[in-house]
């Protein structure tokens, strides 16, 4: 064996997940989600969202950074003009405070791919925090889900 497949060989493997692995779960009203990846140490999380039309998410502020692609459908920020459509890709900076509304016109599910560092943190009307969810939170509300539903275990990457 040469010295390039030696190495390919004791490199690390990637992982794949196929979607039938990782079901969707209700989170709240009009809203499913698979969670792909976490990384508790690391704060990560990484899950993909469909929203029916009409779903608003929480004010939250976040203390990491977020990474979206929107799949199909789309969606704004209450806060913010811009709207996300399929093939938007989004950057969120550690800080950010937004609303995440899908409008009640679209005529399909919205779906998106979100990876989160650190935390989101649910705002009240006063701006204070009523919840934190991070990737530990996130995960057990999945694998909990799951369970509710007669899933098996989900093999969420990182577990």
């Amino acid at each position: 064996m040469n010295a390039l497949a030696s190495e390919v060989m004791s490199a690390p493997q990637s992982l794949h997940r196929g979607e039938i692995e990782l079901p969707f779960v209700p989170y709240q009203e009009g809203l499913l989600f698979q969670h792909l990846q976490v990384n508790t140490d690391a704060g990560l999380w990484v899950i993909r969202v469909r929203f029916e039309p009409g779903v608003t998410i929480q004010k939250h502020r976040h203390t990491g950074e977020v990474f979206a692609f929107t799949l199909s459908g789309s969606w704004r920020y209450l806060e913010y003009p811009d709207i996300n459509v399929a093939g938007s890709y989004l950057f969120e900076p550690a800080g950010a405070i937004h609303t995440l509304h899908v409008p009640a016109t679209n005529r399909e599910i919205t779906d998106v791919w979100f990876a989160i560092r650190g935390a989101n943190l649910n705002l009240d009307a006063n701006g204070n925090v009523e919840a934190v969810i991070d990737a530990a939170t996130v995960l057990g509300i999945y694998r909990g889900q799951c369970k509710a539903l007669g899933l098996a275990p989900p093999r969420v990457i990182g577990c």
